[in-house]
């Protein structure tokens, strides 16, 4: 039997698990090719967890929506990392889920990807801001968690509420970015 990841929950789970989830609530026996025609039919339609908040009352929380740092701008091909720090040691899941660092992009696509997002940007935000800004205007996510260090950055991040919508292009533009730079490494494991 084939798992997946469930989103980045951490959790595996047997595709037949997916089907049955895809199927409803109110489960009692289900068929395995059944449960997995439902999956696949999902996938094919595009369905992702995210389409559940309305139908099913399910939220997305957001853990680790700057990306350990790397949205936050202020990491270059220089930046160093202690050796406690899992940036250093778990970049391709070595040690624990490798969504847990950099959101499973490998460093240096991750660090060119930022470089083009800087460039849609809206004046007076911060490239932190504007990653919270962009994760927090879709409906199915009800909670952003990023991390802080500082209490300077727990202002800053709480300050992102205050910044207008992003508009549809810039939205597009960050879309197109990810669909260039990012998709083919990662999307399959939502």
């Amino acid at each position: 039997m084939k798992y997946r990841e469930l989103g980045r929950t951490g959790w595996r789970v047997s595709e037949i698990s997916f089907g049955a989830w895809a199927i409803g609530g109110a489960w009692g026996d289900v068929d395995d090719r059944e449960s997995l025609a439902a999956l696949h039919r999902a996938v094919d339609l595009g369905r992702e967890l995210r389409h559940c908040r309305d139908r099913r009352r399910v939220g997305i929380l957001a853990r680790v929506p700057l990306a350990s740092g790397m949205l936050t701008g202020k990491l270059t091909t220089r930046s160093q990392f202690a050796a406690d720090d899992h940036r250093a040691f778990n970049r391709h899941g070595e040690s624990f889920d490798r969504g847990e660092t950099f959101s499973s992009v490998d460093y240096g696509t991750g660090l060119q990807a930022v470089e083009e997002l800087r460039e849609v940007v809206p004046e007076g935000m911060t490239m932190a801001q504007f990653a919270l800004r962009w994760i927090l205007m879709f409906d199915a996510v009800t909670c952003a968690i990023p991390g802080a260090r500082r209490p300077a950055q727990v202002a800053d991040n709480a300050h992102t509420a205050d910044f207008s919508l992003l508009t549809d292009e810039t939205m597009r533009a960050v879309s197109e970015i990810y669909d260039r730079q990012i998709r083919r490494f990662v999307h399959h494991y939502w």
